[in-house]
């Protein structure tokens, strides 16, 4: 295992030495790459550390060339584990296997540490989140375990076949087994919690929302516009931007599509519109992904073939390459946090086009840098964009998404800075990492003082012993072993 050690981050937490003991805090998260989950763990490890709490993070893949800057300068404490036996596929197969093993065996590390250390340095909590699969081990480490569900895993999968359905029947029984087994719950958005209670039937505590927040000071830094990372995205075109990671159900063809669209409209007041706007397609891009590889290539076909549109690609990093000043589409990987702070900063709008996103970030910090948001109307970000105030919820279509473009193209400037301002002020209210850590805090004190760490109100799975469980998985890997081998 390896270990990225910190540097101090423990600030006043405002309460005296005799009012507050610090909680010794692990959090396990299977990829510390880039993006919303990622940066959700990180803001609230951060958060809690500052609180004074002891903060360790744990995971099996930490790329310093991917991840947040808080992982690698020293802020926070990661332990890489998990990833010497089991790989993460094999010959780009056995997903969901390898990265249920890759948990285990984390897990266990964990365990094995935790179990050897001295009392005084024992865990108090474990936060998991994404892959509830540890929790029956890491519930012998003695702590209490906190379940942050993003969205449960079993709608993240299609099913398009009777083979299909059957493998999955395990996958899903051990996930709503082990999501039952922690002692509290906390999803994203009223929205996931819905949707949980939907999915697992068995567990019938109605989970708590912990909104995800930002970091306001990451947004109020001066951008330094003569970076050669920043002055390559430097220009003076209108532009639409869209961040997400490059996977097909984030349905960025959609922002393709409007925009083209938006190229054809004759009727379009801004002059010489052709040279004058270009979209921008920005996110998290891993050469060990097959689908971010490939999908990234299908946008730039789309964009290409399908429309005549002029690309471009900067890879992560890249900078020796200017830009080509009538690129329409550019496609940038795996931006920096300096580039994405500016390109919020000069974007017409943020084009957010994933259908029932599960809470959804990205529009939050757009929201915050005063830059509106289009949204579709469904999931989480319908609780965070107040539709014609600090953007728009439009549904689905490339004609209603080029429409709503075209609005934005003939807004005044007033119009625009109104709308900015709406959202920052909708942001700085709901959603700052202070309201975050203040109510994380006081669930994890809360739990951390319960008398039991027996589970009384998940279901009919809270009293079900760890060992009991890791049997069931036994026979529920084979079976999926079996079919997978067919």
């Amino acid at each position: 295992m390896t270990t990225s050690t910190p540097r101090s981050t423990f600030a006043d937490s405002g309460s005296s030495a005799d009012a507050f003991t610090p909680l010794r805090i692990a959090f396990i998260h299977p990829d510390l790459g880039i993006g919303g989950a990622e940066r959700l763990v990180v803001d609230a490890a951060v958060g809690l550390q500052s609180l004074g709490h002891h903060v360790v993070m744990y995971t099996s893949h930490h790329d310093p060339a991917h991840c947040f800057e808080e992982t690698r300068d020293g802020t926070l404490t990661v332990h890489v584990g998990g990833n010497t036996v089991v790989p993460r596929t094999i010959f780009d197969r056995f997903y969901i296997i390898c990265a249920i093993f890759r948990n285990l065996h984390l897990a266990l590390t964990m365990l094995l540490l935790n179990n050897g250390a001295a009392e005084k340095d024992k865990l108090d909590v474990i936060i998991v989140d994404q892959l509830s699969v540890s929790i029956p081990l890491l519930r012998l480490t003695g702590a209490k375990i906190f379940f942050y569900c993003h969205f449960p895993d079993k709608l993240l999968t299609k099913r398009e076949s009777l083979l299909k359905k059957i493998y999955r029947f395990p996958v899903d029984l051990i996930e709503e087994l082990t999501t039952g087994m922690a002692d509290t719950i906390v999803v994203n958005s009223k929205f996931t919690a819905n949707i949980f209670q939907e999915s697992f039937k068995t567990l019938h505590q109605v989970p708590e929302v912990l909104y995800p927040s930002i970091q306001f000071d990451k947004f109020d830094r001066t951008v330094d516009r003569n970076v050669p990372e920043v002055r390559i995205l430097s220009s003076d075109k209108i532009t639409f931007l869209s961040i997400n990671r490059y996977e097909r159900k984030k349905d960025i063809n959609l922002a393709i599509h409007a925009f083209a669209r938006l190229l054809n409209d004759s009727n379009i007041i801004v002059s010489s519109a052709q040279q004058s706007l270009r979209l921008i397609i920005a996110g998290g891009y891993d050469t060990r992904v097959p689908e971010n590889v490939e999908h990234h290539q299908e946008l730039v076909q789309l964009a290409e073939q399908k429309y005549g549109l002029r690309t471009f690609t900067l890879s992560s990093g890249q900078t020796n390459t200017a830009v080509p000043d009538n690129t329409q589409v550019l496609f940038l990987q795996s931006i920096s946090d300096v580039q994405k702070l500016f390109l919020l900063q000069t974007a017409r709008a943020l084009l957010y086009t994933p259908t029932n996103e599960h809470f959804g970030i990205v529009p939050v910090e757009a929201m915050y840098m005063k830059c509106p948001v289009v949204a579709v109307n469904s999931g989480g970000p319908t609780e965070s964009i107040l539709h014609g105030v600090t953007g728009y919820l439009c549904l689905p279509e490339e004609e209603v998404w080029a429409a709503t473009l075209k609005e934005l193209l003939e807004k005044s400037e007033q119009g625009l800075s109104d709308m900015g301002q709406a959202g920052h002020g909708r942001v700085v209210s709901l959603f700052s990492l202070e309201a975050f850590v203040s109510k994380l805090n006081g669930i994890l004190e809360q739990l951390h003082q319960g008398s039991s760490s027996s589970i009384e109100s998940y279901g009919m799975f809270g009293g079900v012993q760890p060992i009991a469980v890791i049997s069931i998985f036994v026979a529920a890997l084979s079976v999926i072993f079996y079919f997978h081998f067919q």
